[in-house]
């Protein structure tokens, strides 16, 4: 039985691990494939403002736990935004923990768009398609799948393993891993690290490169509201304090600006890896060093890290008026703002000179940016585990250009990660799956997937 708290209502093993062949077996890759079809069958469609339940999922990872005697523990901060926590025991009680986190939340789908519907879990020729088949439902699975193995194989991880699968990711994460990281904190006693999407995919890169990108940063958040106030008036007079023209031309500023590159150390390390094994040789404190020309030279491998060489500003919703012939008095914009680890000072100052003196902003949400070492001894053993199933990919570091649930993790001093392995065949393009139309996940990516997690988690540094 799970305990419940509510409120509101095969390849060669690496160094240190057994034979992966003792663990997983066909039991285990049959039961990830249907996993990630039976979670993507349970509607949790995230719509923001609190407009999701995630409970059935939750009940269903709890059982799948039970079943093998893993002990879970349902928690909610708001009725039906359950969380999942579990602890496997490893076999040395004094070692650091890691934490395996996972949402249980998707953002919204549109079934008259979709080549097959978005819910229906549906396996055809060897691919899972549906929302959550890549974002990350099929992370989810993954970990099922590797723990109950190794419950029915009778082993133990080198220390302990702490689960989570987690409500809200997709929106602001306040009743999910906000709600544990805040209150539940007692729950990820020891773990100093933790593990979680948006990473140790396969990308193609140009020459049939095999790169698998692990990340080891995150960009903050900073999602402003935007207010300028006017003079309400008739639609047909001269107004020369219109709160829409404001508004429109604050926006129209920061959509144009162009932000100057800061290089962070995670970039710095993705720029530097990825060149290399490009084998371009590259000195990013010469004189003249030109970032553009080296992303030229990466062709491909370039989109990895584009997006996080500097802060960014992305205005998205617009709100005001009520009639045609009415000048309102009030417009509000919204702005998705990103900072890369030390730009939220300049992100603050920036918005301050393009919203202007007539037009007003606030911070609507905000979470940290992250940096993780690349050098630490559990980045190797995620590139050990790859490179074992795949021994032509490369592993390189990067830095994400969104965020995850990490962030609120790191209030507890977990240092985080993207790795959620899966092999991919060439023209899979991984990144239009998130949030995109016909998300799909191929059955062998997901087997690629158990045998990676199970060799990095049973590894020893």
């Amino acid at each position: 039985m799970a305990a419940e708290e509510t409120r509101g209502g095969d390849g060669e093993p690496g160094p240190g691990a057994e034979p992966p062949g003792e663990r997983i077996d066909g039991r285990a890759l049959a039961e990830v494939v249907r996993f990630t079809s039976d979670l993507i069958r349970i509607d949790t469609t995230n719509r923001g403002g609190g407009d999701c339940r995630e409970r059935p999922a939750a009940e269903y990872v709890a059982q799948r736990l039970a079943e093998v005697g893993i002990e879970p523990v349902l928690l909610e901060k708001d009725p039906g935004r359950t969380n999942v926590v579990a602890r496997v025991p490893g076999r040395d009680p004094g070692a650091e923990a890691l934490l395996v986190h996972g949402h249980l939340d998707v953002v919204p789908a549109e079934p008259a768009d979709w080549t097959v519907h978005p819910f229906s879990g549906e396996i055809r020729d060897g691919v899972v398609w549906g929302r959550g088949a890549i974002d990350m439902k099929n992370m989810d699975a993954m970990v099922l799948a590797v723990v109950r193995a190794w419950a029915r194989a009778g082993v133990r991880p080198p220390r302990d393993i702490v689960l989570a699968f987690t409500a809200d990711e997709e929106d602001s994460g306040v009743p999910g891993a906000g709600f544990l990281a805040d209150e539940h904190a007692v729950l990820f006693e020891g773990c100093t690290t933790g593990i979680s999407e948006s990473g140790g995919y396969t990308f193609h890169a140009d020459g049939g490169l095999r790169l698998y990108p692990v990340g080891a940063g995150e960009r903050g958040s900073a999602w402003l509201k935007l207010t300028a106030r006017g003079t309400a008036g008739h639609g047909s007079k001269i107004n020369r304090r219109n709160a829409v023209v404001n508004l429109s031309a604050a926006i129209t500023r920061i959509g144009e600006y162009r932000w100057p590159v800061r290089l962070t150390p995670t970039v710095r390390a993705a720029l530097r890896e990825i060149a290399a094994v490009h084998g371009i040789s590259v000195d990013m404190d010469a004189p003249g060093f030109d970032l553009d020309e080296l992303l030229g030279k990466l062709g491909k491998a370039a989109a990895l890290v584009a997006a996080t060489v500097r802060n960014s500003a992305n205005p998205t919703m617009l709100d005001a008026g009520y009639k045609i012939n009415v000048i309102p008095g009030i417009a509000i914009g919204f702005v998705d703002g990103r900072t890369v680890p030390g730009g939220d000072e300049e992100f603050r100052a920036t918005m301050d000179r393009l919203t202007g003196p007539d037009v007003e902003w606030e911070l609507h949400h905000g979470e940290v940016s992250l940096q993780a070492p690349v050098d630490a001894p559990v980045f190797e053993r995620m590139r050990t585990a790859i490179e074992t199933f795949d021994p032509e990919g490369h592993v390189v570091p990067f830095c994400m250009s969104g965020g995850t649930d990490a962030k609120q993790f790191s209030r507890l001093g977990i240092v985080g990660y993207g790795f959620s392995p899966v092999r991919l065949p060439v023209g899979f393009d991984y990144q239009a799956m998130f949030h995109g139309v016909d998300e799909r996940v191929p059955v062998e990516a997901l087997h690629f997937g158990v045998r990676v997690l199970d060799q990095f988690l049973m590894s020893t540094a």
